[in-house]
């Protein structure tokens, strides 16, 4: 279904006062100096932010930031950038800044994502250039640097799934038995996430947060939110992405490279390939079942339904991985109990 015609949102006669102040102070930077008529949507957010592209003289294009306090907060992005940039991984340069109002001006990593450019063709490549940066990035971790990814984090993403997807999205309730049931599950999740080796944690390393660039490949976007935790869960990101799907056959393939990639830089995963492949699955589980929750809630609280489109893949995750497993057979179980569908019995695991 094609968008409702608007008004261009980056135009001067927009009734928009917090575009009006950013062009206001775009204006006020004296290097690059910046052609404010050109300033233009560049892409949308999950979140309040919003992003303009903007021409300057100097023949280059910018990226203009609009995170409105107190709803977001500039310098979380400002440190990480900073942080990751250390790294060597490709990550826009912070160039001006007014955190009282929520502007940046960052440099310019272009428009195309891993989105639009995946296909059976470009895939292998992309992804292994991800990968090297995951390595690049994960092998120069430091703890006290990003805010831990600890239990407490941890559970209350989960908490997501009861909350929002079934209790506001489906519209049902669990019995304290089923709660029980699904807490047992959590805990489970919780002891192998928190037993990983730590490493710094984009947390959306995704098709939709990584550009293909001429050289540096990939650019990483939309990392505020970073933190220090478990090893598998920018792998499981980007090779679980809800956006995009690939067979089992070639997410092991790939996951198996990035172990062999990890081990040769030092990094502390499993020496043994299947207990590494199990880490990497139940963190996946952790992360569906949070992106259920935060899917439903974008569509029932901020009214985007977009994301509605998303959610069969992610429950396609949920079920294959929960039912590969014995320990995690109950989620199954609810999952049937909430779709009507009979139990499954049977287990890989």
């Amino acid at each position: 279904m094609p968008p409702e015609p608007v008004n261009d949102p980056a135009s001067p006669s927009s009734s928009d006062p917090r575009l009006l102040a950013l062009r206001q102070w775009l204006t006020t930077i004296p290097a690059p100096l910046l052609r404010i008529d050109s300033l233009r949507p560049a892409s949308a957010d999950a979140s309040f932010r919003r992003y303009f592209r903007v021409d300057a003289d100097d023949g280059a294009t910018y990226i203009a930031m609009d995170a409105p306090p107190p709803q977001e907060d500039v310098q979380p992005f400002m440190h990480v950038a900073e942080v990751l940039g250390k790294t060597g991984v490709s990550v826009p340069e912070v160039l001006a800044s007014d955190t009282a109002q929520g502007f940046l001006l960052l440099s310019d990593l272009g428009s195309t994502t891993y989105l639009h450019q995946l296909n059976h063709d470009t895939a292998h490549k992309l992804y292994l250039d991800a990968i090297d940066a995951l390595v690049l990035m994960q092998v120069q971790s430091q703890p006290g640097v990003l805010p831990e990814y600890d239990r407490a984090l941890l559970l209350r993403e989960l908490m997501l799934f009861p909350d929002w997807y079934v209790s506001r999205h489906i519209g049902a309730t669990f019995t304290d038995q089923q709660s029980d049931a699904l807490q047992k599950v959590f805990d489970v999740l919780l002891a192998n996430n928190l037993a990983q080796p730590q490493v710094y944690v984009h947390r959306d390393f995704h098709s939709r947060n990584l550009m293909v660039l001429p050289k540096g490949n990939p650019g990483i976007l939309d990392f505020q939110d970073a933190v220090y935790g478990p090893i598998t869960y920018d792998l499981v990101s980007l090779l679980r992405d809800a956006y995009i799907q690939w067979d089992e056959e070639q997410v092991l393939d790939w996951a198996v490279r990035y172990w062999e990639k990890a081990r040769r830089a030092g990094l502390p995963v499993s020496h043994d390939v299947d207990a590494f492949y199990r880490d990497f699955e139940f963190m996946g589980l952790q992360r569906h079942l949070k992106v259920l929750g935060i899917f439903a809630r974008l569509y029932h609280r901020d009214g985007k339904a977009a994301y509605l489109d998303d959610m069969p893949l992610v429950m396609e995750y949920t079920r294959r991985t929960a039912g590969r497993y014995r320990e995690l057979a109950p989620l199954i179980r609810l999952l049937d109990a909430l779709e009507n569908k009979p139990s499954l019995d049977g287990y890989t695991f």
